[in-house]
């Protein structure tokens, strides 16, 4: 009965691709949360922050999942070939135009569960975005040619999962970072007044 159930599970995602890669990053993302907590916080299982792992299941899922899978299906759509050229001018693309909005929406977003303002979220994003993709100019570049020059469409959500479970330990750590105690409101302020004051002296 179970292996019916699991032949049947298994023909479900490989006839609904998206809900594969989706259940592969609703899974994977929390591992990458638990490790960032584990090496970095040094937490233990009795003092995990669980809610802080649902909140990246739930980005994994129903953000990383479906976005991911658009984009191997765009970029399959692109570069048609799997050689060494077409796959490393698929990884480009990606680091120039899907990365950057990946890591400012997961900030962003995360920031925003966890209970900050718009104000605060943004300013975590213009803070911490530029360290987060400098490391993944490197990072991503590398792992996306070997997927899309050596792995099937079918599976490479899938590849894609497992590294960004490495990836997400790294971004958790990103977000645990913390920032410099700014007032945001008042930052804001502060600019302001100053470029009025700027306009009244060259006025």
């Amino acid at each position: 009965m179970r292996i019916l159930m699991l032949r049947k599970f298994s023909e479900f995602t490989h006839k609904y691709k998206i809900l594969r890669g989706m259940l592969a990053y609703g899974l994977l993302w929390p591992c990458g949360s638990l490790a960032e907590q584990t090496l970095i916080e040094k937490r233990t299982f009795r003092t995990y922050d669980w809610k802080k792992c649902l909140k990246f299941s739930l980005f994994g899922c129903f953000f990383m999942g479906p976005t991911v899978y658009a984009w191997m299906r765009l970029a399959s759509i692109m570069w048609p070939r799997t050689d060494i050229k077409s796959s490393f001018c698929k990884a480009i693309t990606e680091q120039a135009g899907y990365d950057p909005m990946a890591i400012s929406t997961f900030l962003f977003t995360m920031s925003l569960m966890e209970g900050k303002t718009y104000e605060e979220a943004k300013h975590e994003v213009a803070t911490k975005f530029l360290d987060a993709y400098r490391i993944g100019v490197i990072y991503w570049p590398c792992v996306q040619t070997v997927n899309f020059a050596l792995v099937p469409v079918q599976n490479q959500v899938v590849f894609t999962s497992f590294f960004s479970m490495c990836w997400t330990t790294f971004l958790a750590y990103v977000k645990y970072m913390e920032l410099p105690n700014v007032d945001v409101d008042h930052h804001m302020e502060f600019h302001l007044d100053f470029h009025i004051l700027d306009f009244h002296v060259h006025f």
